[in-house]
């Protein structure tokens, strides 16, 4: 891959609050591309193998959630976390979790993980097809920098969590700023 790629252009089916919808569950279908997400900002995406699982419950997600004021102060405009799962499962797995900064982002059918080339089947657990663990920094549509976890391959037996993690965003961003350097995207796993 050459250096700053482009995200993939995917379309997110996601759900927002409408008090005009009646009931008791005052949600719709609202459709959120990648442009609408990554366009002109500085994006923070971290994603994992699926909402409500271990790691991702007690280290991942909470960690970002816990220095997201770090993040915004060095200039980054929104962390986002992408699962392979769909909109109630995220909805609710935010809900338990208490996320209030990180938008919690579903990619219920894996197209923009497959596109990313992370998209691997762990059939072994009983997942189907999931996103290996990784995280990236996107400015304005281009991948500045990605974290992706060792080992990358289908039917992994671990779950690697080295270097995706909040503390190795924060120090790259910190890295970067001192220097004013932009560093080039290392080539996808795949």
């Amino acid at each position: 891959m050459a250096a700053m790629e482009t995200v993939p252009n995917v379309v997110f089916k996601t759900r927002v609050r409408d008090e005009s919808v009646p009931g008791p569950n005052p949600y719709r279908w609202q459709d959120l591309t990648s442009e609408e997400i990554f366009k002109g900002k500085k994006v923070i995406v971290f994603s994992l193998p699926g909402a409500f699982t271990p790691t991702c419950s007690s280290n991942h997600l909470p960690r970002y959630e816990e220095l997201y004021d770090e993040f915004k102060a060095l200039g980054v405009d929104q962390v986002i976390c992408i699962s392979v799962n769909d909109a109630f499962v995220m909805f609710q797995w935010g809900r338990q979790q208490e996320a209030k900064n990180v938008f919690l982002l579903p990619d219920g059918n894996g197209e923009f993980t497959r596109k990313m080339g992370m998209l691997v089947d762990k059939s072994n657990l009983g997942f189907g097809m999931r996103s290996w663990r990784y995280s990236m920094l996107v400015n304005d549509c281009k991948i500045e920098k990605m974290f992706v976890e060792p080992g990358y391959n289908d039917n992994c037996p671990t779950d690697p969590f080295e270097v995706s993690d909040a503390d190795t965003m924060l120090a790259y961003l910190k890295g970067n700023e001192s220097s004013g350097v932009s560093e080039p995207v290392k080539a996808f796993v795949g």
